[in-house]
């Protein structure tokens, strides 16, 4: 009977000592107040500001910088984004471009590059209204953490940034509180 006594006082304590280990105690130093962010900058690519249309912003480093265009039809194209023009009589043939954009923590500065032509005396006045006049950017702002911290629905798939929509389901943005600005 006192070895009957003895293991149960024995499991007992053993229970006790392994059901006191909570992990769950542990203080998290993770941010949940990290949200996503979006503004939209409207401007015009030209020689004088290099072909480049700047946007100040305060950028933490826990963030991804994913840039939009606006297109034809309300459709958001991600950037870096080539765009191949059609040929053109007494235009160079095989026209290319690339948006693109750069950015620190205070600045995205968004910009054609690689141009394998003159811009614009090789475009047409059509192509610059489209291309270059008045375009519409985007510009998003994501927790580097996709742990589903920081407004991010957890337990799912990674997001496909390349997808606009995808990104602000997954995020949950508001898109009636992108703040707009004009520059250039």
């Amino acid at each position: 009977m006192k070895k009957i006594l003895l293991f149960l006082f024995l499991g007992a304590v053993g229970f006790t000592a392994y059901s006191c280990d909570n992990d769950d105690d542990v203080i998290q130093t993770v941010d949940y107040d990290t949200i996503a962010q979006m503004a939209d900058i409207t401007g015009s690519f030209s020689s004088t500001g290099n072909y480049t249309i700047s946007q100040g912003l305060d950028i933490p480093s826990t963030y991804v910088v994913l840039v939009y265009r606006l297109s034809s039809g309300n459709v958001w194209q991600q950037i870096p984004k080539s765009v191949y023009l059609p040929d053109v009589a007494g235009k160079p043939t095989n026209r290319v471009f690339d948006y693109n954009f750069v950015f620190n923590s205070q600045n995205v500065e968004i910009r054609i590059d690689d141009e394998n032509f003159t811009l614009p005396t090789d475009l047409t006045s059509g192509e610059i209204s489209t291309y270059l006049s008045n375009q519409t950017f985007r510009i998003v702002l994501v927790p580097a953490n996709t742990s589903g911290i920081g407004g991010a629905k957890s337990k799912q798939a990674a997001v496909d940034y390349s997808d606009y929509n995808a990104v602000v389901k997954y995020y949950n943005l508001d898109e009636s509180k992108v703040k707009s600005t004009k520059v250039n």
